[in-house]
């Protein structure tokens, strides 16, 4: 059966994971009568409860007699390294663009690295139902993106098909309202070329994604570079450097059929496979035949841009959510997490009780805490710092993102202003139709900390904010953080509603009548810029004098402010920590105890 290999690159939400779900359903893969959910490919619980990709995932299906391996890739520019990996992988790729939202910053970032490549793709203007589609438009911006990307002549020739994902029909006519996606299988087949890879040469094959199974321990997966390999083969890891880790036998072999790894009895050149049988082989190894030493070059992956603290749960209510506490099973877990994302760096601090964890975003991260809550872990997290790097002449540097901003025109104003004094330039400013506005700044990876949440208070929850790693550049000076201080509680026990309700006039809580609450904890947001130590405990006296009329009014509080995770990460100052168990997410100072705290101030100030 003949082969073909492609990745499905986009930006975020322009429909990658709904067309392999068109594509699974015309190719026959599903029974017609089998339930199938949407986004079937999104297997990961967050990814079903975000509504986006997070790992890159290959399936498989088969068309008149050709089997086509996609992988579905991630949008989101804070899992960029998952696509970086993945392409070595395929032999072209189908780059789908929204036929309103046009090339965005991902679709630059994933297109850069697959025209150097050389890979040629074949371009989709996708959702062209949209009312607001400008599909001649959005095809002339993909011509200058390849322009400006130094794509050659023969990537520049590219093929184009008008598409909805959603309701399954493509055509090389961009009027056409109904179908189905033949032409995109046809235009696969016959524009990416069957991997030319040789099949006599000894087995080769690199790891590019590492999952794990409670019956066959690692799965590596990735293409196999040439030769063949059989069920049993003696096989052996080789570094970077060509030096041996481990040697073994391929004691399972799967192959992607549709949604399912199926075992199989031998894998040859070209294919996708998952491999079983090696306990210490990792992402970017070569798996070979005994008889080669030498590696095969894994693509190099762009550095990390920004940095948490991940510290043991030091708290008075440490322990009580929880089953997973201790520094050793934190270490554990995050280097093994280290092993399989390539995007992510674990070092360990002096004191061993805390790691600073450095990967390409807020989001990235974020997920990461989510994912080792839900695994029971308890953690003190940091204010997310960006990690800063010296040139050739001393002097610092900082990494600066490329923000795109779609914003409705009476809002562009105020966006424009809170970006000025996050210290970004405006590098283009033109309407993008239907009363909105397109803004393109370029901006210190630092100013943009904490400042998503600002943006949607800022635009009515109506602007739309992309952001890409654009490059390192001069350092920027002091940038203002958070004015507002913070409502510290002042002792331990429950929050109750008699101290909460004189509270409110102080600024917003964050927490309700009858939550535990601990010395240090932050319980709200002060309306001024200082800190300020509160009694939300503090209970009526009761006498057996009656009140005179009307003083025994029920305390009506208004509902508190209840941050998600990213929201917490975002919003915490320097000197603050954001506790994470499997129930709760709190925000606490640093130092619990009021003097460490002023001593602490001090010793900052004196620095």
């Amino acid at each position: 059966m003949s082969l073909r290999n492609v990745a499905i690159i986009a930006h975020v939400d322009h429909g990658k994971t709904t067309l392999v779900d068109q594509l699974f359903r015309q190719s026959g893969t599903f029974r017609d009568n089998q339930r199938v959910e949407e986004r079937a490919m999104d297997s990961n619980d967050l990814e079903k409860e975000r509504g986006i990709t997070i790992l890159a995932k290959p399936t498989s299906i088969e068309w008149e007699g050709t089997r086509i391996n996609i992988v579905d890739t991630p949008g989101h520019a804070d899992f960029g390294g998952e696509v970086e990996r993945i392409l070595s992988m395929v032999d072209g790729v189908i780059l789908l663009v929204d036929s309103s939202e046009g090339a965005m910053p991902q679709t630059k970032f994933v297109t850069g690295k697959a025209l150097a490549l050389g890979l040629r793709p074949i371009v989709v203007v996708n959702k062209i139902d949209r009312p607001d589609e400008r599909t001649q438009e959005v095809l002339d911006e993909v011509f200058d993106l390849f322009v400006s990307l130094e794509a050659s002549d023969e990537q520049l020739d590219f093929p184009v098909l008008f598409a909805s994902g959603r309701n399954g029909y493509a055509s090389e006519d961009p009027q056409a309202r109904s179908g189905t996606l033949t032409p995109l299988f046809q235009k696969i087949v016959d524009h990416v070329p069957p991997p030319s890879v040789p099949v006599d040469a000894p087995f080769t094959f690199l790891v590019t994604l590492l999952d794990r199974d409670n019956f066959l321990g690692r799965i590596l997966t990735g293409r196999v570079t040439s030769g063949t390999v059989k069920v049993n083969q003696p096989i052996h890891a080789l570094d970077m450097d060509g030096k041996v880790i481990e040697t073994g036998r391929a004691s399972k072999i799967m192959s992607f059929r549709g949604l399912d790894r199926v075992p199989v009895d031998e894998a040859n050149a070209g294919d996708i496979i998952s491999l079983a049988g090696l306990t210490v082989a990792t992402v970017a190894n070569t798996i070979a035949d005994i008889s080669v030493s030498e590696p095969i070059q894994a693509q190099p992956i762009d550095p990390p841009t920004l940095s948490m603290t991940f510290a043991v749960n030091d708290s008075p209510m440490a322990g009580r959510e929880g089953t997973k506490v201790t520094s050793r099973m934190i270490r554990d877990r995050l280097f093994r997490e280290a092993e399989s994302n390539v995007a992510i760096k674990v070092t360990e601090s002096a004191g061993k009780d805390s790691f600073d964890v450095a990967g390409r975003g807020e989001l990235q991260l974020g997920v990461l805490i989510e994912t080792m809550r839900r695994e029971g872990f308890e953690l003190g997290i940091s204010r997310p710092r960006v990690l800063f790097r010296e040139n050739e002449e001393g002097g610092r540097e900082e990494p600066y993102e490329t923000v795109v901003i779609d914003v409705d025109d009476e809002y562009s104003g105020t966006v424009v202003e809170k970006m000025n004094l996050r210290k970004a330039e405006m590098t283009d400013m033109r309407p993008s139709g239907g009363g909105k506005t397109r803004i393109t700044f370029s901006a210190p990876s630092r100013g943009l900390i904490g400042y998503h949440g600002e943006f949607l208070s800022d635009t009515r929850g109506t602007g739309i904010m992309n952001r890409l790693f654009e490059k390192y550049g001069p350092y920027k000076g002091n940038i203002e953080g958070r004015k507002n201080g913070v409502l510290i509680s002042n002792g331990a026990g429950e929050a109750n509603s008699y101290a909460l309700g004189p509270l409110e006039e102080r600024g917003i809580l964050f927490v309700g009548h009858g939550e535990a609450l601990y010395e240090g904890m932050i319980v709200g947001e002060n309306a001024k810029t200082d800190d300020l130590e509160v009694n939300p405990m503090k209970a009526k006296q009761l006498t057996n004098f009656r009140a005179s009329g009307g003083k025994d009014d029920a305390i009506r509080l208004t509902p508190p402010k209840k941050m998600t995770l990213e929201q917490a990460i975002a919003y915490i100052d320097d000197d603050e920590l954001v506790e994470v168990t499997p129930k709760s997410i709190r925000l606490r100072k640093r130092h619990l105890d009021p003097h460490e705290r002023k001593r602490a101030s001090r010793a900052k100030a004196a620095a």
